[in-house]
């Protein structure tokens, strides 16, 4: 879900909870448009993050270890004039808007208390980290400085009079007393069309929020009861999770139903997991941009094919009409003249029905059989090429399919067997082959260990897959892949491994896997001895025979934790 006005009621009150009374000790900024204000309370240091970032903005805290730059930014220099020791009176949410207030309390050089208000919009692109001296009610910073030229409406620098983003007109679904969501359900009985309404409708939902309370609301007889319950779940009753979906990574403050979760004690927590992992993946996909979108395309190119193709064999399968037709034409010669455009003849293949065979009248009759006759040859030779033309395009998709997973499930570092594995398959073309490039080491597979401890090898791409199957592993260690889906190789390096490590090889093959969002995976797996890769195949393609199979559920924090037993 979005970091949107329900989910940031959710995030005030935790962090109230946390902070309010307790002292800023220190005030750094790791980055651009964020600044973290450790603040001391009940005897503990609190990181917290106030991001004003175009992409991540959000309020948390947090547990990421950040560098403080040497040379501070000026809105950090202003931050630490006014706030330092200065005391949080005060957290609050502007109605249900994205708009967080934090309300300190210091002194002036005269030793006079003076109320200064830090406000977080968070708004996307626009998002905004505001320093107000509330007493005159006049900016002192911002980190993000907006001139009238920019916005006429709200000019926010130094000396400007602070004003409030403008208002939408909607409803704060807090303070609905017209329960204006009766007369939604009423009129709009649709769920997808009830969702875009109540966003309409109400402040601070995002499309996701709308379609759980739109489904609660559809799936009650008590409406008022599930409305008044949604918003107590979400500050009083918040359910921190991250999913994955097909889509990718999902987080959200409402208990989900998704089989593919993975709970947190705390917002921040669950924040501090979903961003650097958001992260991790963004970074992918920018330094992965190339090979991304050559995939996409050699993807879509090959999708269609296989289409053409398909219709194509379709086509040969009214072959033996042109053979029965050319027979019948060569029987009944006698009956047809030069000049005639059709005939209609009894097909002696279907009890005498009567079959309208359509002529070239610049023919002859034995000509015209003749055509049918190499029609029907045509078409019998297409069959045998065409069918080994699907066989072989069906292949290419589930190669590039696999290339795309295991671009989904890199690591920046995975990216560069990736890159030289489709310069080498020529995907790249010659001008992207051609550059020398410096010798590279081999990248290594990932290493887990199982609870018995026993060494478990996974293979992040195609390179590595081979290396690790047909290389590395020994022939009486046991293979794990799942059935019929790309992902990763994984090996279970002993010859007599235990159930209860087989089945957390499945799970590590299942999350690493295209798989990695299903509930229910296929995991088949054999001695190593079994495996062999046919002649000409494309890396990471390997056949296998006397497999069993394991059923499991993708399990991020069980992959997480073997990942770091080692």
């Amino acid at each position: 879900m979005a970091f949107d006005g329900l989910f940031t009621r959710a995030m005030v009150k935790e962090l109230a909870d946390c902070l309010v009374y307790g002292r800023v000790a220190k005030i750094s900024a790791p980055y651009q448009n964020e600044v973290i204000l450790t603040i001391r309370n009940q005897r503990k240091n609190y990181p917290l993050l106030l991001s004003a970032h175009p992409t991540y903005a959000r309020a948390q805290i947090t547990e990421i270890p950040y560098s403080n730059p040497q040379t501070p930014t000026n809105f950090t220099m202003v931050l630490r004039k006014y706030l330092e020791s200065a005391r949080l009176a005060f957290i609050e949410q502007v109605e249900n808007d994205r708009v967080i207030n934090f309300g300190f309390v210091t002194r002036n050089e005269l030793g006079d208390k003076l109320p200064l208000l830090l406000s977080l919009e968070i708004m996307g692109r626009y998002s905004n980290l505001i320093l107000v001296d509330q007493e005159t009610g006049k900016i002192i910073d911002t980190v993000k400085h907006v001139s009238m030229d920019q916005n006429r409406y709200r000019t926010l620098l130094p000396q400007a009079t602070y004003r409030l983003p403008p208002s939408q007109g909607k409803v704060n679904p807090f303070e609905d007393e017209s329960k204006t969501y009766l007369e939604l359900l009423r009129k709009f009985p649709n769920r997808e069309v009830l969702a875009g309404n109540i966003v309409r409708t109400y402040q601070g939902f995002s499309r996701e929020s709308a379609l759980i309370l739109a489904d609660r609301l559809h799936e009650t007889s008590e409406p008022d009861d599930a409305f008044a319950a949604f918003l107590s779940e979400t500050a009083n009753h918040p359910y921190p999770a991250i999913s994955e979906t097909d889509k990718g990574l999902d987080f959200t403050c409402f208990k989900t139903e998704s089989k593919s979760v993975r709970r947190f004690e705390t917002l921040s927590l669950m924040l501090d997991a979903y961003y650097r992992e958001k992260a991790t993946r963004d970074r992918v996909m920018s330094q992965g941009s190339k090979l991304i979108h050559v995939i996409k395309n050699d993807l879509s190119r090959n999708r269609k094919k296989l289409v053409k193709l398909e219709k194509e064999l379709k086509a040969t399968e009214n072959a033996d009409d042109y053979r029965i037709k050319g027979e019948l034409l060569t029987t009944y010669l006698h009956q047809i003249r030069r000049g005639m455009t059709e005939v209609v003849l009894n097909n002696y293949y279907d009890g005498e029905k009567p079959v309208k065979i359509t002529l070239s009248n610049q023919l002859s009759p034995s000509a015209n059989a003749q055509k049918y006759f190499k029609r029907y040859q045509k078409l019998k030779n297409a069959v045998s090429f065409v069918t080994k033309q699907i066989d072989l395009t069906a292949r290419e998709i589930d190669y590039l399919e696999t290339i795309q997973a295991q671009i989904e499930l890199a690591e920046p570092k995975d990216l560069q067997d990736i890159e030289l594995e489709l310069e080498k398959g020529g995907y790249l073309g010659t001008k992207a082959k051609s550059k020398k490039k410096p010798h590279q080491a081999k990248s290594r597979p990932e290493t887990f260990i199982a609870s018995d401890g026993t060494e478990i090898s996974v293979g992040k791409n195609n390179y590595q897959n081979d290396r690790l199957t047909l290389k590395t592993a020994r022939k009486d260690y046991y293979w794990l892949h799942v059935k019929n889906v790309p992902g990763s190789h994984v090996i279970v390096n002993s010859d007599s491994p235990s159930e209860e490590t087989l089945t957390e090889a499945a799970v590590i093959a299942a999350y690493y896997s295209k798989s990695r969002a299903s509930a229910n995976v296929a995991v088949d797996f054999v001695q190593v001895k079994k495996i062999r890769k046919p002649n000409g195949a494309k890396p990471g393609f390997v056949i296998y025979e006397g497999q069993k199979t394991l059923y499991v559920t993708p399990d991020k924090e069980l992959v997480e934790k073997l990942k770091h037993a080692k």
